[in-house]
């Protein structure tokens, strides 16, 4: 890892420090308030008041780079660098109590290519970070993807969305997960570094994700062996769908969720 990435990744830690602080005491407490956005998704003081406290972080220590939230939207157009922000993954958890909730950091290079990231979730007191070239860890331990080849002995996240009822895929998500081992519906950051982790081995996502949903835990999977892809196949953040896998399970999870 260059001296940079240290430098960049270091920032990133410091990033989730923040924003921990922020969103989990009020969690802890159950003290906060609830409202919506126009998609109908859950959002709170917190989302908001932690991106605001990262965003003000980088404007005194990165002024040069561009900034996309998920909450106060896009800053410093034109930039080179852009750090990649969901303040909280998984707010519908985290309004109903469920500590299944984390804020995801990413730093894009002028490619679009995550070089830096963090997934903190303080609720579950886990978190990983990865640089490009150097490695995913949870807690400071190396992570790896898991080595199984074959669908019928694989562990599989499903979730299910409206937006695969209009694709016409939801029978294709029925017969994956079917045909595996075991099938379960874990949703968010959590199923992505599962699959970092080696615990699960495949992950589909909503139809609908957004880059700060999946930038961060993109290259968690990557550095930890494993594949991520839109339902295409291509490496992406910027697409609607997100699949993770341990590689080796890849193009059959592709094959199977090809449009009919």
């Amino acid at each position: 890892m260059t001296g940079a990435l240290v430098e960049e990744l270091a920032l990133a830690l410091a990033l989730a420090d923040i924003a921990d602080a922020i969103t989990l005491p009020p969690f802890e407490r159950r003290s906060f308030t609830v409202d919506h956005k126009a998609d109908g998704s859950e959002v709170t003081e917190l989302d908001v008041a932690a991106e605001r406290a990262i965003v003000a972080r980088l404007a005194t220590e990165r002024p040069g780079h561009a900034v996309l939230g998920e909450e106060l939207g896009v800053g410093g157009g034109g930039a080179t660098w852009q750090w990649i922000i969901d303040p909280i993954d998984g707010t519908s958890g985290y309004a109903r109590g469920i500590p299944v909730w984390a804020t995801l950091i990413a730093l894009a290079d002028g490619d679009d290519v995550p070089v830096v990231a963090v997934v903190s979730a303080p609720a579950l007191h886990r978190r990983w970070w990865a640089a490009r070239g150097a490695g995913a860890f949870v807690d400071g331990r190396p992570c790896r993807v898991s080595d199984i080849g074959e669908l019928a002995d694989a562990q599989v996240s499903v979730t299910f969305s409206p937006g695969w009822d209009d694709l016409g895929l939801t029978p294709a998500l029925v017969g994956l997960a079917s045909g595996a081992r075991r099938a379960r519906g874990f949703g968010d950051f959590w199923q992505h570094v599962l699959v970092a982790e080696g615990g699960l081995d495949v992950a589909v996502d909503a139809v609908g994700v957004a880059p700060h949903d999946i930038a961060a835990v993109r290259l968690v999977v990557e550095e930890a062996g494993g594949t991520l892809t839109d339902r295409y196949g291509v490496a992406t953040h910027r697409a609607g769908t997100a699949i993770s896998t341990n590689g080796l399970l890849h193009a059959e999870v592709l094959r199977r969720l090809a449009a009919p």
